[in-house]
């Protein structure tokens, strides 16, 4: 089984910028689409951001142009990049493959914007 840490969350200011990253426990993850999600307070857990074993990247319209995905296949990890953080950005943040692992969801890492 799959195990799923993210870290790197806080409280920022609007426009302002953090780095989440994510360790997956094993070596196969090189082979998996692996992707951020989030869930915002009073909302369902939507995709923000994916990437594959190749480096291909998709973005939800909400966020594209101010969030970056990237992937260490090598050490297992997978980070984003978040910049002009908006306060509708606020959410825990989670890291899974796409599609998702349902037993492989971590405790996230809260990201709050606000001022």
């Amino acid at each position: 089984q799959v195990q799923l840490v993210e870290s790197g969350g806080g409280l920022v200011q609007p426009g302002g910028s953090l780095r989440l990253s994510c360790a997956a426990s094993r070596d196969l993850f090189s082979i998996y689409t692996m992707g951020w999600y989030r869930r915002a307070p009073g909302k369902q857990r939507e995709l923000v951001a994916s990437i594959t074993g190749g480096g291909a990247t998709n973005y939800a319209d909400s966020v594209k142009g101010r969030f970056t995905i990237s992937r260490d296949n090598g050490k297992n990890t997978v980070s984003l990049q978040m910049s002009s953080l908006k306060p509708e950005d606020t959410a825990v943040y989670y890291c899974n493959r796409v599609p998702s692992m349902p037993r492989a969801w971590g405790q996230g890492t809260q990201v709050t914007v606000s001022s």
